[in-house]
This record gives C-alpha cells, structure tokens and sequence, in this order.
C-alpha cells in the first residue's frame, strides 16, 4: 500500500468526482466536437481548472482531516506540565521562525511521531503523539517541533499543492487524448464517445496517476531534508541529530506505527510496518537524514 499521505488521498477523491462531473456536466464532448478535430486548447483549461481545484480543496481540508483522523486533542487551555511545555515550545520555535502561532495538540499514538499541517503558514496545525512526548527528553522533542515548525515555514504545503495542481492537470488531460485516440483511432467509433474512451481514460488515469505520484514523492522526500535543516536551525545540529537517532532506536525496536496509513507523509517518521520501493518514498531513510546533517 502506497502511503501518499492525506493531502493526496483526499486529492484522488476529488480528481475521480472531477472527473465524473466532466462527463456529468457534458464537458468532455469537446473531444467529439467536429469529428476527429480535438480542441486541445478547450481540454487543457477544463483540466487544468479541475486540477488546481482538486489539488487547493485538499489542501484547505488538510488540518479539518488531520484532526478528525488521528483524534488530535487541541490544546486550547494547557491542563499539565507536559502541555505548557508544549504550547510555550511551539509559540517560541513559532516566533523565531517568523510565522503565526500554530494550533497545537496531541494524538493519541504510542509510536513517536508529529505532523503540521494547514493551508497558511500563520495558521497551521502541529501535533505530535502522546508516545513522542512520553519517551522523548525535551532537547529531542523540541528538535521534532522545530522540524515540523520548518515544514510551516517552509510553506511546504502550499508547494506540495502547486506541484500536485501540475500533475493532475496533465495526467487528466493525457489519460483524455489516450482514451480519445484509441476511441476513435484504433476503434474507429465516430459517433459520439464510445465505451472504449470511457474505459481507456480511466486506466490511462490510474496509470499515469501511480507514475505521476513518483514525482510527488521525490519532492516530499526533498521537504524532509529542507525541515530537518531548518529544525537544525532552529533546535540546534545536535539536538535534530539526537532526535531522528531516537527515532531510529524504535524502528529497530519495531514500535507500531500508530499514526493513520493516509498521514504518514505528513509525519517526522513514515513508518516502517512495509518498505515500499524508494520512488514510492515519502521520507528518506532516517540514515541518510542523520548523514545529511552531520556532513551537509
């Protein structure tokens, strides 16, 4: 199972209700117009509308989503130590990063984990586990915050939008000239949209889709580089190293990962429950993070 994370999950839902209206709404006659004359021009805008909207409408969603599917409790008023520490750590990493102050909570996880997420980097989300907090000392769990905290202030989130926006829109828009060629080329059907666009589109849509997704994934793994260095930044070299070192303690120790299969991206840790080829990667392996750190 492919672990792309909640923006993307979400994003797939969206792209198939897109592209279910499309045709719904009539949209995709274009490709009929005037026999075998496609208005590429015509395609391109509708994809590239439905495209960018799928891919902003889940970043929007991304911190209502988070909370629902982790049960992330917001700190509103800090009831114990643990979550003053919590609150002034995040205001304070917050402010020497030059962003608004965060959301902050807490989800119910044994594994050590954290995530941010949000669609303004002055008003994003930042959670970390409740085993993080538990077995993490305060110099290592202050490095995770600020690694998350660089996320935000890397607007990573946004970046991540942009480039999913792109990617929709030609995998909508090639999986459409695919299903139109083999329609009316190979099939020879001229009267209208046959059976044989409808299904070729949608393979042509999951196939491109999982190719495409190799491309997210290499920048999300590049965002995990850029947040452990700005968490240097922020936490100290050190006290980053020391926390992915802790983290790698309990992958040997295989600790169950806890955090939902559709948030793993967005987490400081991806899990180690399956090892999927590296194209499918949403992080890099711990050891290369520590190596960057230390040599880069």
């Amino acid at each position: 199972m492919l672990r792309i994370g909640l923006f993307l999950l979400t994003n797939l839902a969206i792209i198939v209700v897109a592209s279910i209206s499309l045709s719904l709404l009539g949209v995709n006659s274009i490709l009929a117009n005037n026999g075998v004359d496609l208005n590429l021009q015509s395609l391109l805008i509708f994809c590239a509308v439905f495209g960018f909207a799928g891919s902003f409408i889940s970043l929007l969603l991304s911190k209502f989503m988070a909370k629902m599917s982790t049960g992330t409790k917001i700190i509103q008023h800090p009831e114990s130590a643990d979550e003053r520490w919590l609150v002034e750590t995040v205001a304070e990493l917050a402010k020497k990063a030059g962003i608004g102050m965060p959301e902050v909570g807490i989800f119910p996880a044994q594994q050590s984990n954290a995530f941010a997420t949000g669609w303004n980097r002055n008003n994003a989300l930042v959670a970390v586990s409740a085993g993080l907090l538990q077995r993490f000392d305060r110099e290592q769990a202050r490095a995770v915050l600020a690694h998350e905290i660089g996320h935000v202030a890397n607007g990573d989130m946004i970046t991540l939008s942009l480039i999913q926006g792109v990617i929709n829109t030609f995998v909508m828009f090639f999986a459409r000239l695919i299903g139109f060629f083999v329609d009316r080329v190979i099939l020879k059907n001229e009267r209208g949209l046959g059976l044989g666009y409808w299904i070729t589109t949608i393979v042509a849509e999951i196939f491109l889709g999982i190719l495409a997704s190799t491309i997210v994934m290499w920048f999300s793994r590049q965002r995990e580089f850029r947040a452990d260095a700005a968490g240097a930044s922020l936490a100290g070299r050190g006290a980053m190293i020391s926390a992915l070192q802790k983290l790698q303690q309990e992958t040997a120790s295989h600790v169950e990962n806890q955090m939902p299969d559709t948030l793993t991206a967005f987490g400081i840790s991806s899990g180690w429950k399956q090892r999927p080829s590296r194209l499918f990667m949403t992080h890099p392996p711990l050891e290369e993070r520590i190596e960057a750190l230390r040599f880069g």
